[in-house]
């Protein structure tokens, strides 16, 4: 009778095993493109969610750190071996760098070698960048939620699901373009479908996307923490 029992109980556990969708949200059930837009819906309805690692565009790698919510972003962004801080909130979008990024970016503004005065100055101090400003744009990019996952979360080619895994200890199903070479996108298989790490096509970076859904303070600087540019910023 013993053995009966186990032998049943045996049984019943190598069912579950073979299952790898048990105790999950079943999205590893549905189709590749379900999967994309069930995934693509759950990050745009999400309130915020930060976004870390690299992004290659245009020949340039940017290393980001941000929190992004539909309010705007802050974190930091590395390229070139300089990083600056970003902070935007709604249409007022804020820079925030060492003396030697500023003095750097003077040099190349001005032709010349600056005396530092500017990078003093400016030193670990809020920049206001005007809307009028030709970076405006392109920085603000990097803080607008909707524009980054919506360019971000794109795969290109035939879908098709991949390996199981887990990303930040959560349990993922890999969906990719292509077999890969279109991009690789891991979802969650607990709780809501987030998208929770990106390879880009083509070696154009990866990202880990994380803290769906968690608030966090976005506030302007203080007038005492910010400073008045004065012209145009530098292309630089």
């Amino acid at each position: 009778m013993v053995g009966v029992l186990c032998t049943g109980l045996a049984a019943g556990l190598a069912a579950c095993g073979d299952d790898p969708d048990a105790g999950t949200n079943g999205v590893g059930k549905l189709e590749p493109d379900t999967i994309q837009s069930r995934t693509v819906k759950a990050a745009r309805s999400a309130d915020a969610v930060r976004l870390a690692g690299t992004v290659v565009s245009g020949g340039k790698t940017y290393k980001l750190d941000m929190r992004l919510k539909d309010e705007g972003g802050t974190g930091s962004v590395t390229t070139g071996g300089s990083t600056f801080q970003l902070l935007r909130v709604d249409e007022h979008l804020f820079l925030k760098a060492d003396a030697d990024f500023w003095s750097h970016s003077d040099d190349h503004a001005e032709g010349e070698r600056s005396d530092g005065a500017a990078g003093d100055k400016l030193d670990g101090k809020y920049v206001k960048v005007p809307t009028g400003d030709p970076s405006y744009k392109r920085l603000s990019t990097f803080t607008d939620k909707d524009v980054l996952l919506d360019g971000l979360l794109t795969l290109h080619g035939t879908l098709a699901k991949g390996d199981r895994g887990t990303s930040g200890g959560v349990r993922t199903i890999a969906l990719t373009g292509d077999e890969g070479s279109g991009g690789t996108l891991d979802v969650s298989l607990e709780g809501t479908a987030y998208p929770m790490r990106l390879e880009r096509a083509g070696g154009a970076g990866t990202l880990q996307l994380t803290e769906w859904g968690h608030d966090f303070a976005l506030d302007e600087p203080t007038s005492d923490d910010t400073v008045d540019y004065g012209r145009q910023l530098p292309d630089s």
